[in-house]
């Protein structure tokens, strides 16, 4: 349940409009919904400010797509991370306003406002990395943010940047994707002042391993107050953005 719906309940017991009992039954599935096979943190919101998001990977498309089920009957928004073509399928079906990222492999139903919380940038290192790319932007607009991806702007081409200095200047919180020998939240981070949120990929040759490599050099970032985030972990970038933000 979202803070300004819980408003609203206490609102209309308090006016004489809404009986306890009905109001109780409003509240039953707090704090958490018991299904058969997951327990869905309605209280999540109140809590944190956001609804619960499914991390889709091992998860069946009818585990899903039932947890997203019990997502839109509390009010909330619906983000699948990790989401296959068959788990957006399944959602789909139960609501056909849902949308699928197949790059960033999310998948969003969003029907309750949200409000505005700022711009976080995307910053890119190259087309391979997109994929983390693509859920922290999806992630961040979910979460109300402006989020203008800025793509292909790595070191091995550093003017690709520069040329985006002035609308990168422009955002509240920066999220710097790379794979490789991971260096371009060095070089953002030592550029501009905006907190930077490192996000290390699994993109690389065989010395990368994996996105160890990136994640390494980013965690032992010279540029002052980089922070980092797991491999490939664009959701976790944006949700510590929408973080930073809100406070």
């Amino acid at each position: 349940m979202q803070h300004d719906a819980l408003k609203a309940l206490l609102g209309e017991v308090a006016a004489g409009a809404l009986g306890i009992d009905a109001a109780l039954a409003r509240l039953r599935d707090l704090p958490f919904e018991t299904l058969e096979f997951a327990r869905v943190d309605h209280h999540r919101a109140l809590r944190q400010g956001q609804a619960e998001v499914i991390f889709g990977q091992g998860k069946s498309p009818s585990q899903v797509a039932e947890i997203a089920a019990a997502l839109l009957r509390a009010g909330s928004n619906v983000l699948c991370t990790r989401a296959s073509p068959e788990a957006f399928a399944a959602v789909h079906a139960l609501a056909p306003d849902a949308e699928y990222d197949e790059l960033g492999r999310t998948v969003t139903v969003v029907r309750q406002a949200r409000a505005s919380l700022g711009k976080v940038g995307i910053v890119c290192a190259g087309t391979s990395d997109l994929f983390v790319a693509r859920e922290a932007a999806v992630t961040a607009r979910f979460f109300g943010c402006e989020a203008p991806l800025f793509a292909d702007v790595g070191i091995a081409g550093l003017h690709r940047l520069l040329a985006c200095l002035e609308e990168l200047h422009a955002c509240d919180v920066l999220i710097v994707v790379a794979g490789m020998e991971g260096a371009l939240p060095s070089v953002v981070g030592g550029l501009l002042a905006a907190p930077i949120i490192a996000v290390p990929t699994s993109v690389g040759y065989g010395a990368s391993f994996g996105g160890l490599t990136a994640l390494l050099a980013m965690l032992n970032s010279c540029a002052a107050g980089v922070t980092v985030v797991n491999i490939d972990n664009g959701f976790g970038a944006a949700a510590a953005a929408q973080r930073i933000l809100r406070a």
